[in-house]
């Protein structure tokens, strides 16, 4: 983007700092100078080491495990810029934790996602920008504007550069029916659906596929990948009712438990991700793929600040 301009400041807490990293760079500004460490008891402690007096902040820290500990830190880093008057405190929160909690599933459930937006506006937030949601709906729970960008064409990119032939994309589960059109459009592919029973949280159980994938070459799609479980499952499913191929893509890598080894195991050729949430090392494997949604973020920022349209970045 080649610019520097003193009123934008990027700011990350701990939870995926390369990101932040890399969005800086994209917007040729260096990256704010700021330290969350902790007391020896675990109490979580945010310095600013510069003025951010009248300024654009932009704080990257995605909500990711240690979901609690980021949460915090995110909140009490905006505090500490609105203590010390900046302008505006934008929060990019590229994986939103919690947000499998948008509603009450069964009586007397909380709904936990709307809880975190109300500590984040509490805070002293202005403004949110995240990434495919689990719900959309989630934008509804703030009372701040909310920029919700999407990773699909990040995701399809990467498999039209593989030109692979007679193409279905898959969604996991009915309710990813919508991002697995999106991707299929974009491919110029058609779709297919996997009609699972959840028993019980991340335990699932497939039941039939809806849709032509005999011959074919699959490409499941869903937001988040955590224990693996329905990926493996919906891909084994795929490959025994005839098709040639899985691959298997999503935003948010949470990849927790049994995950890594669960996509070593599976049938499944490659599982592309982006870097929504840091992978260690523990969590990474040949059949994984990263692309990055710094650009896209970058860009985001950088409309924002300029007062410029978001939404024409997926026009």
């Amino acid at each position: 983007m080649g610019y520097r301009d003193k009123k934008l400041k990027v700011f990350t807490c701990n939870a995926n700092p390369q990101l932040a990293q890399e969005i800086a760079k994209a917007l040729d500004i260096e990256l704010g100078i700021s330290h969350v460490t902790r007391f020896s008891d675990g109490e979580i402690r945010v310095k600013l080491e510069e003025s951010v007096r009248g300024c654009d902040v932009f704080v990257i820290q995605p909500t990711s495990a240690p979901c609690n500990e980021h949460l915090m830190e995110l909140l009490i880093m905006v505090d500490a810029l609105k203590r010390a008057s900046a302008g505006t405190i934008n929060v990019v929160i590229p994986y939103y934790g919690y947000a499998r909690q948008d509603r009450k599933a069964r009586a007397r459930d909380p709904i936990t996602a709307k809880l975190v937006a109300n500590l984040i506006q509490t805070a002293g937030a202005h403004r949110v920008i995240t990434m495919d949601l689990h719900a959309g709906q989630i934008q509804g729970f703030f009372d701040i504007p909310v920029d919700h960008l999407i990773a699909e064409p990040i995701l399809a990119s990467y498999f039209e550069e593989k030109n692979l032939e007679d193409i279905v994309v898959v969604s996991p589960d009915m309710g990813g029916v919508t991002r697995a059109r999106g991707m299929a459009e974009r491919l110029g592919a058609p779709i297919a659906i996997i009609d699972k029973r959840r028993p019980e949280p991340n335990v699932a159980e497939v039941m039939n596929i809806i849709g032509s994938i005999e011959g074919k070459t699959a490409i499941m799609i869903d937001d988040i990948i955590d224990t693996a479980g329905t990926i493996t499952l919906g891909a084994k499913a795929l490959i025994e009712r005839g098709a040639k191929a899985v691959y298997a893509c999503c935003t948010h890598p949470v990849f927790s438990g049994p995950a890594i080894q669960r996509l070593e195991d599976s049938v499944i050729r490659e599982v592309v991700v982006t870097n929504s949430i840091y992978l260690p090392e523990e969590k990474r494997s040949s059949k994984i793929v990263v692309r990055s949604v710094a650009n896209l973020i970058a860009q985001a920022i950088e409309r924002i600040h300029n007062e410029e349209s978001v939404s024409t970045l997926f026009d």
